[in-house]
């Protein structure tokens, strides 16, 4: 990971020759839909759009963009499963997203010759291998995972980790990802996670390379919105139920601080119900799915972030474009991302009462501040802008049969 210290991971005269002569298409197939809250879609929107900002050739597929009379009437059944059965609702999701996903890479690859499918997640993957017309359109696979796409689905409480579904989640990425041309992770604890149970996956040819966004075009700073702000999708896993408690402890120690929560999701009242009851009514707004909620970021003094399992965090990368401090769980990949008094402040995920102490003491000192929020965006255009990054991924994903993993400093290739 980049650390201070280590040289600007700026595209090596490798990567931007590569580009520079590259025809050959580029396609990136995912089971979601083009728009979307989540950190994929973030990932693919992002590379999308930098590669038609360059004039490269490139296409987004999606399980909607074949079989349109189908997609209501078969993808509306599972919100009556989801109601009766949590296992039956992933099958059902996850066997129609890939079918007609495959259905829209076969009739899209027939009209293709040489060309790298770009897939999100393993059943994209599958969906590819099997919609390829062969080895000259090579499939290299993203590895947003926490883990497994069977442990997402229990963390979410669809699934038991004891369950036939779990099992068969597993046995198919174990078959699948070790198929692939190339996988590209997002953080070195993405790589770690997968290949702790995978060890097949170690063999793929592979690279680690950072999320990425485009800068913040400069705008006015907007009107002050707060002093805190997080994003994320209202589940369990992102805690934030964890950081209501840390604002009651605040509060309690005579420190009020707003916090603006972006998101959706089925957590939506228990967390109204938790504001209500930790007497945090005026500090504390949910503001749902906003898209031009990066606009809206450099009006806050801080991003914070209680989330305790990640594959890497967008939300943070985005916050640093915006030049905010960030104050986060020193854990998995998020420890990666910036460094403890340098960038912002790790803070425990345990212990409410010290994580306040830790966001007071930041807070409190608007000189801390200041230095934080300057090299916050110092590190987003050093290790996460994109036009820094997304040359680098799109060497290795175009160059991915070469067996070699790509360091996160740029030029140095190492044996996997």
């Amino acid at each position: 990971m980049m650390r201070k210290g280590i040289e600007t991971a700026t595209p090596t005269a490798e990567d931007e020759s590569l580009l520079s002569e590259v025809s050959t298409p580029l396609i990136i197939a995912t089971i979601l839909r083009e728009k979307g809250i989540t950190g994929v879609h973030t990932h693919f929107r992002q590379l999308y759009r930098y590669l038609k900002d360059k004039g490269r050739p490139a296409d987004l597929v999606t399980p909607f963009s074949w079989g349109r009379p189908l997609i209501k009437p078969v993808f509306g059944v599972r919100y009556f499963l989801e109601r009766c059965s949590g296992p039956a609702n992933v099958w059902w999701y996850r066997h129609w997203h890939e079918v007609f996903l495959q259905q829209a890479l076969r009739r899209r690859l027939a009209a293709a010759d040489d060309c790298v499918i770009y897939a999100q997640c393993p059943l994209a993957a599958r969906a590819a291998l099997r919609a390829r017309r062969g080895p000259h359109q090579r499939v290299v696979m993203a590895v947003h995972l926490r883990i497994s796409q069977a442990d997402e689905w229990a963390d979410k409480g669809q699934i038991s980790r004891s369950g036939r579904t779990f099992r068969a989640i597993r046995g198919l990425e174990r078959k699948v990802i070790p198929q692939v041309d190339g996988l590209v992770y997002v953080s070195r604890w993405a790589q770690e996670a997968l290949t702790g149970w995978l060890p097949e996956a170690a063999a793929v040819p592979s690279a680690i390379v950072d999320n990425f966004v485009a800068p913040l075009e400069r705008v006015p700073r907007p009107q002050p919105m707060g002093d805190l702000v997080t994003i994320g999708n209202l589940e369990a896993v992102k805690n934030h139920r964890y950081l209501l408690q840390i604002l009651a402890e605040a509060k309690r120690a005579g420190f009020a601080y707003t916090l603006d929560i972006f998101g959706e999701g089925l957590l939506k009242q228990e967390l109204e119900q938790q504001t209500r009851s930790l007497g945090l009514q005026e500090l504390v707004r949910l503001r749902g799915f906003r898209t031009d909620v990066r606009d809206l970021l450099p009006g806050y003094r801080a991003y914070v972030h209680a989330s305790y399992s990640e594959s890497s965090s967008f939300a943070i990368i985005e916050a640093m474009a915006a030049g905010l401090p960030i104050v986060a769980g020193d854990m998995g990949p998020l420890s990666e991302l910036f460094d403890e008094g340098v960038e912002g402040r790790f803070w425990a995920l345990d212990d409410p009462a010290q994580a306040a102490k830790v966001l007071v003491g930041l807070m409190e000192d608007e000189s801390d501040l200041s230095i934080a929020a300057a090299a916050s965006l110092a590190r987003f255009r050093r290790d996460f802008d994109a036009e820094v990054i997304a040359p680098r991924l799109l060497s290795f994903v175009m160059d991915a049969d070469g067996a070699a993993t790509t360091s996160r400093s740029g030029p140095e290739r190492v044996r996997s």
